[in-house]
């Protein structure tokens, strides 16, 4: 054996070369009919390839609120009543095909949980799906021309050997003795164990047969079936699959683990073979010889699938299952009879079915704990699917050569070659109708529609054999024909020549006489086995002659009809090349006439075409400087336009800075004219407050009756409401507002002011009055003994608009130095109305006054006029009277702290003479 050299890496076999040509991947779309009949359906089929989707009610699309209606187009659509015969003849039956002419093929179910996946790639009794009536056909087809169990072997490495007859025979026999195999059951056992949940899956006359099979091959099938469940490879076929979750112990006996936490099973890899094929390493491929057989191996497998109860699907399957079904064909050799022992002669072609598990929300299917982490996952692997289609996509439309993530998940590794040209690539997409499954269905026809345009290069087809075709039947035919002259010889009709060899046996010498009438005669039991030997000897011999001589006659006759085949087919071949040659060389005249025409047209055309060119570049050096001249042009204009721009851009810049800075100002001079004007205002207000106050003192006449009307005590005036929107707070009197009147404990009577329009009252027959009583921060504990205690209000330092809404009165307590330097007490009172814009007002309707006065602290006398007496008559002067006091203003500077609550010296002013 010759070894490489050392430290160097093997060179690994060219990949084969994939087709030019290239097909899109088939996309077909299957819709599940409804559960309840009067369930909102959001799915229309329109014709034979496009469906439509309606948004379901209360579903808005667009942002404007309108209802949006999508299409979208299949290879094929297949409505509610479409039957598993009508699907299976679309869209398995090539696929079926192609396997069985030596070529791969991918199909695969995609969709929403619920939708119908299962039943269309396994069905039911009575309505087999995709996979029974796949396993059905083939073995219809190549039935006849099955190897025996064994004489196909596979290796290790997605490889398949071929033993001869000797070897599997060995090896069935090995395999029959050993008890932990079960024995292949045969066709008719097997169809009695079937398991009553798939019995009669598939009727009679729904049965296919792939034509064109080629009849010098025999053939052997072969199935795993696999599941990725949580992105692992668990192979369903094993038979210690049920115990290989088991606890782990260490060497004391004693569990490391709690009881309750278990190793999980051993996960399988994947590998890539010397074609660059990916496969399941250590899968366990079993040989079946029926399709009964090959079903039960994989519903033995479908039993131990994990799949859960969630509240879309009773049984919803959980991981995503694969049966890889290989089909294993080598050629018959020369002489037809055995299977020629070449493993480079061998062809494995394989077709993979794919359930794949459902996308679903956790939100909708009240996931849980481990059946949260299993739809993460699911979701997860399926991205990466519409990931790689959707890079292979672009990178066949776009001309880019991105890499394509295949091993981001087990599911797009494993069948990464396919996309790469090793077989044909189906998709059937199950969706179910109603309305909950809108938004995930609209996901999956996105996605559906642009696998479509993925594209898949044509696998190339496998070489043939050189030998010559026909070699069963002519063997067969040999047979018979053997058969028939034996038989008119007077000979056996059998071929096998056990019959002639008997016939031959009387031609044997005669045994002597074997009785025996001693025990001890020696001399007849040792003549008659010398006897037997002889004859035994005789015939052995001329069975060898026998042998010798068929094997002569038969390697002659098929000399004689390869040579008269050969011969016909060279006189054949022959014929047709000179017809050929008498055809190439009338179409090589043809050819030449045509062309020497040809030739002196266009000599014309070049000609003129010389001429023209001349004229053109003549204009294209006009055109061309006349371009060079413009775009110098337009580069001035644009640079040009650019410095305007930006000189512009600075004007504006330095404009409205300016105009800024002057609104600043402006704004800062009114406001503090507004400031200084309410100021001067508020003093007014003040004075004439002080002036009112100091009016009514005992011993003073009152002064004048004003044509003023007095309402009586037990209507109280409403002074007039200040703003009429929605307040959040109540508003704070104006000075005119919060005139008082002398009282010690009762309210007295205010002079009628403007009335104003009532807002909306709260109602008061519902129980008492509730107040709101506002009490400042800034107000002071005087310690009297009078204090106002109202029942069932709230108490607030600030008011806000909650507040308000619960209360149907309001009452302010104002604490203000009054003229005397005393501090006096007053509560404004209010009412709390509903304005119409949905807001709280405050309308004042009384003002109650509460002064203290201390004995210690000397009075403040007015200053009286001039020549009054001082025995305390109060008489008015020129100070107290009110139009000269009202004419006294106050003096401030704008920013000083003087406001109202302040006292301050008024000045008279003087009068011009």
């Amino acid at each position: 054996m010759n070894r490489q050299a050392k430290g160097k890496t093997p060179r690994r076999p060219p990949k084969k070369p994939s087709s030019n040509q290239k097909d899109p991947v088939g996309v077909y779309c299957r819709v599940r009919p409804l559960g309840v009949e009067d369930e909102e359906c959001c799915i229309e089929v329109i014709s034979s390839t496009t469906i439509q989707l309606h948004a379901p009610e209360g579903f808005k699309t667009n942002r404007n609120g309108e209802y949006k209606e999508t299409q979208y187009s299949f290879k094929k659509v297949f409505g509610v009543s479409i039957s598993q015969m009508e699907l299976f003849e679309h869209v398995a039956k090539p696929l079926v095909d192609d396997l069985i002419h030596g070529k791969n093929g991918l199909l695969f179910t995609y969709g929403v949980t619920g939708s119908g996946k299962t039943f269309t790639m396994t069905g039911s009794p009575g309505q087999g799906g995709l996979l029974p009536r796949s396993l059905d056909m083939i073995f219809n087809s190549i039935g006849p021309y099955q190897a025996k169990r064994y004489v196909f072997k596979v290796d290790d490495k997605n490889g398949m050997e071929v033993q001869n007859e000797v070897d599997a025979l060995l090896e069935r026999q090995r395999r029959e003795n050993n008890s932990s195999v079960s024995k292949p059951s045969s066709a008719s056992s097997s169809k009695q164990k079937l398991d009553p949940e798939i019995a009669d899956m598939i009727k009679s006359e729904e049965a296919y047969k792939t034509e064109g099979v080629d009849e010098d091959s025999s053939y052997s099938v072969f199935v795993s079936y696999i599941e990725i469940y949580n992105n692992y490879i668990y192979d369903l076929l094993e038979e210690n699959q049920e115990d290989a979750i088991k606890p782990k112990w260490n060497g004391g006996g004693t569990p490391v683990r709690q009881n309750t936490e278990f190793i999980p099973p051993q996960s399988k890899i994947l590998r890539e073979d010397q074609n660059h094929n990916m496969y399941v390493a250590g899968c366990m491929e079993v040989e079946v010889k029926s399709a009964e057989e090959a079903f039960q191996v994989f519903w033995r497998g479908q039993k131990k699938r994990k799949v859960a109860n969630t509240r879309l699907n009773r049984e919803s399957s959980r991981s995503h299952s694969v049966l890889i079904v290989k089909l294993a064909q080598a050629p018959l050799d020369a002489d037809g009879d055995n299977i020629l022992q070449d493993k480079n002669q061998v062809s494995v072609s394989q077709l993979c079915l794919v359930d794949l598990a459902g996308s679903e929300r956790t939100g909708r299917t009240g996931a849980e704990g481990t059946r949260i982490r299993e739809a993460g996952n699911i979701n997860q692997s399926l991205l990466n699917l519409r990931t790689c289609i959707e890079i292979l996509r672009e990178n066949q439309i776009c001309g880019t050569n991105r890499m394509v993530p295949y091993r981001d998940s087990k599911v797009t590794h494993l069948f990464k070659n396919y996309f790469d040209g090793e077989g044909k690539v189906r998709m059937v997409v199950c969706v179910n109708p109603k309305a909950d499954d809108y938004e995930e269905t609209l996901l999956v026809m996105r996605f559906a529609e642009m696998t479509q345009e993925v594209e898949v290069a044509r696998p190339v087809d496998r070489p043939i054999c050189g030998f010559t075709p026909g070699r069963r039947h002519r063997n067969q035919a040999f047979k018979e024909e053997l058969s028939r002259k034996l038989d008119e010889r007077g000979g056996p009709i059998d071929g096998d020549g056990h019959s002639v060899i008997n016939s031959m046996a009387h031609c044997l010498p005669p045994l002597p006489s074997s009785e025996l009438t001693d025990p001890n005669d020696d001399i007849t039991l040792p003549r008659l086995i010398e006897a037997l030997r002889n004859r035994h000897r005789i015939r052995q011999m001329m069975v060898d002659d026998y042998n010798n001589a068929a094997n002569r006659m038969k390697s002659m006759l098929q000399e004689l009809d390869n040579n008269l085949i050969s011969k016909e087919n060279v006189i054949h071949e022959q014929n047709s090349k000179l017809v050929e040659k008498d055809k190439i060389i009338q179409n090589n005249k043809a050819e030449i006439e045509r062309l020497e025409k040809r030739t002196k047209t266009q000599e014309h055309k070049i000609d003129i075409l010389q001429k023209t060119t001349k004229i053109y570049e003549d204009d294209q050096r006009t055109l061309k400087y006349e371009l060079e001249t413009r775009e110098q042009r337009l580069h001035r204009e644009q640079s040009d336009k650019r410095r305007l721009e930006q000189r512009m851009q600075g004007m504006v810049t330095d404009t409205q800075y300016k105009w800024e800075k002057e609104c600043d100002r402006r704004v800062n001079a009114m406001q503090l004219e507004m400031q200084n004007k309410l100021w001067v205002k508020d003093e007014k207000l003040k004075q004439l407050k002080a002036i009112v106050t100091e009016s009514k003192t005992p011993g003073r006449p009152d002064p004048p009756p004003r044509q003023t009307q007095r309402q009586p005590r037990s209507q109280t005036p409403r002074l007039p409401q200040p703003q009429t929107q929605p307040q959040t707070q109540p508003q704070w009197p104006s000075r005119e507002e919060r005139l008082p009147a002398k009282r010690s404990a009762s309210p007295s009577p205010i002079p009628t002011m403007t009335p104003v329009r009532p807002l909306h009252r709260r109602s008061r027959s519902a129980g008492g009055e509730k107040w709101v009583d506002h009490k400042p921060s800034s107000s002071l504990d005087l310690g009297t003994v009078l204090q106002p205690v109202i029942p069932n209000s709230i108490q607030v330092s600030t008011p806000s608009e909650k507040t308000l809404s619960k209360c149907d009165r309001y009452v302010l307590t104002h604490q203000e130095v009054a003229s005397d330097g005393e501090i006096q007490t007053q509560l404004i009172k209010g009412e709390v109305m509903k304005t119409r814009g949905g807001g709280q007002a405050v309308q004042f309707t009384d003002i109650e006054t509460l002064k203290q006065e201390l004995t210690t602290v000397p009075r403040r006398k007015r200053k009286s006029s001039e020549g009054t007496p001082a025995n305390g008559d109060n008489t008015d002067g020129a100070w107290t009277d009110v139009e000269t006091r009202c004419s006294a203003a106050v003096e401030m500077r704008a920013g000083s702290n003087l406001g109202p609550g302040y006292e301050h010296h008024a000045i008279t002013k003087r009068r011009k003479p």
